[in-house]
Parts: C-alpha cells; structure tokens; sequence
C-alpha cells in the first residue's frame, strides 16, 4: 500500500468528510449526500474514493456485492497533516503567523482565544 499523501484536494475533502461522518460508506451513499451539495456524476465520486484508496485515506472491503469504504486514518490524523503542510507551504512552518492573520481577519471569536489561551498555557506546563 502506498503512503498516504498529506493533502487532500478540496473535492477529496468533501468525500471523505462524508466518509468520517458515515464511519463507512459505499459509492452510492457518497454519491447521494455530494449532489445535495455540489452537481457531481456518480462515475466521477467512484473515480475519487479509487484513488483515495490508492493515496491511502480509504480502504474497501466486499460485502455482498459492493464494496463499502472506511477511512485508513482517523480524521484528525489527516486534518493536522493538512495544516502542517499549509503551514509549511505557507508560513514557512511557523504557526504564530496564521494565528495572527486569523485574529485580524476577525474569524476569532472571544470563545476561539479563550481556547487557545488554555491550550498554550497547557502545553507550557
């Protein structure tokens, strides 16, 4: 099995947020709850949760005669190399920087700091 990539492009998001939230999923249940959202072909969800299962985010197994998907990997697991990456990519692998963009960008909410204080206090003990 190959190793599993680190980033998920946003349409490989979407599935395997449907995939996390169901815990396992055939092809026709990925299918249904992507087209309340986006317009997408049944043939195109069936090409994607093939080569998430190449990528190693999902796995498959046979029952009766469709194959049912589960996640390889918890979701926090994926999402945390996700923003390791963009870190990375982005801010050099520094995490203040985006913590700041965040709090002038206004998307903090007095809860979100709050959090974020406890956390860093935490982690300085």
């Amino acid at each position: 099995m190959k190793q599993p990539h680190s980033t998920l492009t946003p349409q490989e998001l979407a599935i395997m947020q449907i995939v996390w939230r169901l815990d396992t999923a055939t092809v026709r249940q990925v299918y249904e709850a992507r087209k309340k959202k986006r317009d997408i072909a049944y043939t195109t969800v069936m090409t994607m949760m093939k080569i998430l299962e190449e990528k190693g985010f999902l796995k498959k197994t046979l029952v009766e005669r469709a194959f049912v998907y589960r996640p390889a990997q918890p979701r926090h697991q994926v999402i945390g190399a996700m923003v390791r990456d963009f870190l990375d990519r982005v801010f050099d692998g520094a995490a203040a920087p985006l913590l700041v963009q965040l709090a002038k960008d206004g998307r903090l909410s007095k809860d979100d700091k709050a959090m974020i204080r406890r956390l860093t206090e935490e982690v300085d003990e």
